[in-house]
């Protein structure tokens, strides 16, 4: 049986496969980014899922593709854990990009992930190019939902936010500085904590009605700002971008569509597919490509 497993810093997508591509189980466990979760915390939250556990003996083969995998450290480590759970299975684990890709094209092309976190490659149509190592979401991240968590937390602070937005903010969340602190600097996943924010964007749901213009004027402008930054430092760093399909994988991606659209007009880029979650894309890949 083949496990595959498409992992974020927020979710992981489990599908697990039989030999002649039949869909077995389908299951999610919390995310496992092991550039900011510790071991012990990644065996913890893979055990929890029970349904799981009646396939550990049975699984041969377990491709990971997962945030926080583009380096050897963490990779290795995330490898050694799911080795430890799944030990008859030859376990390879590789950066979201692969998946991002599998999932969106069989043809040359960049493929873009805005999530929990951000990044991106370029598939030549056999080989995946990426556009850098990522450092994480304090470096980097561009236009992720980390990202915009931190945008609209600045904006609340620095008082640049709507006053009717802000209060609605306030009234959605504990803005407490010492709470924001303690999950920034003290706690695991304080990525997954800052894109927590971001779902405010694409539901405020406000408690009294507000001025659509006031909304959109704002959200607009904090939302092509971030795509903007990442067109520029994820898409134009590669030579082929004017030439070949832009494809967006994620949520951030599947609710931004319309002003990723218009954000990619100015420099004549092609906008190809956008799919919010690629794990069904690797199916079809895997049943095409892998499985014989």
């Amino acid at each position: 049986m083949i496990l595959i497993t498409d992992g974020g810093s927020t979710k992981c997508d489990w599908i697990l496969l039989d030999n002649k591509g039949v869909v077995v189980l389908k299951t999610r466990t919390v995310g496992l980014n092991p550039a900011v979760v510790q071991g012990e915390e990644l065996l913890k939250r893979v055990l929890a899922n029970t349904e799981l556990q009646a396939y550990h003996d049975l699984v041969t083969r377990l491709d990971f593709y997962g945030a926080g995998c583009g380096t050897q450290k963490p990779s290795l480590l995330l490898k050694n854990v799911l080795e430890a759970i799944f030990p008859k299975a030859n376990v390879e684990v590789q950066e979201d990009t692969i998946a991002a890709v599998y999932a969106a094209t069989t043809k040359p092309g960049i493929v873009c992930i805005l999530g929990t976190g951000s990044n991106s490659s370029y598939f030549d149509g056999t080989k995946v190019h990426p556009s850098a190592v990522s450092l994480g979401y304090s470096l980097m991240d561009e236009a992720s939902g980390n990202y915009f968590g931190k945008r609209l937390l600045r904006d609340y602070f620095y008082n640049r936010m709507p006053a009717v937005l802000k209060a609605e903010f306030a009234r959605r969340f504990d803005l407490t500085p010492d709470v924001i602190k303690y999950n920034v600097y003290k706690q695991e996943n304080p990525n997954m904590y800052l894109a927590s924010f971001a779902e405010f964007i694409f539901n405020p749901g406000a408690s009294r009605p507000i001025n659509a213009i006031e909304i959109n004027g704002y959200f607009y402008k904090l939302i092509s700002e971030g795509i903007n930054n990442f067109i520029e430092c994820r898409v134009l760093c590669f030579k082929e971008a004017q030439h070949v399909p832009i494809h967006f994988i994620g949520s951030i991606a599947h609710f931004s569509e319309d002003i990723i659209r218009d954000c990619m007009q100015p420099y004549h880029l092609s906008l190809g597919t956008i799919i919010r979650r690629p794990i069904d894309g690797l199916i079809e890949y895997y049943r095409n490509h892998i499985i014989k």
